[in-house]
């Protein structure tokens, strides 16, 4: 991996963990920096979400689960525009891993920094 690609691939995962934080996800006004305009969201459900809900949402819950994400990837489409895949699973107070969960986000630089465009969540076949 090139140098720029593993730059960028370390901006964005810390913008897409940064969406775990609790202290981001009770902050409208940061995740509304974080998600683009047109943000889209399909859900590890299966249920479709707009960005005002999802930022209702993420800055009304007060006790977000414990997520653990691993295997980031990096797939650049252009200069302005690249797709982040990784896995993720919510730790209990046990510490098990439940909830194991495919993810991509498309993300697009804008005059505002980079945002997320697109979000979709996918059960895995199997946990890691």
């Amino acid at each position: 991996m090139s140098d720029t690609a593993l730059s960028l691939l370390d901006t964005l995962r810390a913008l897409e963990v940064e969406l775990h934080h609790p202290g981001v996800r009770c902050s409208a006004e940061r995740l509304s920096q974080l998600l683009h305009p047109d943000f889209h969201e399909v859900g590890r459900s299966g249920r479709a979400y707009d960005r005002p809900t999802i930022i209702a949402w993420l800055a009304d819950d007060h006790e977000p689960p414990k997520i653990v994400p691993d295997d980031f990837r990096i797939a650049p489409i252009s200069p302005d525009a690249a797709l982040l895949t990784y896995r993720s699973a919510h730790r209990q107070d046990d510490g098990t891993l439940i909830h194991h969960t495919l993810r991509s986000s498309l993300w697009l630089k804008t005059a505002e920094g980079w945002q997320m465009r697109y979000h979709q969540g996918t059960p895995a076949a199997q946990p890691w």
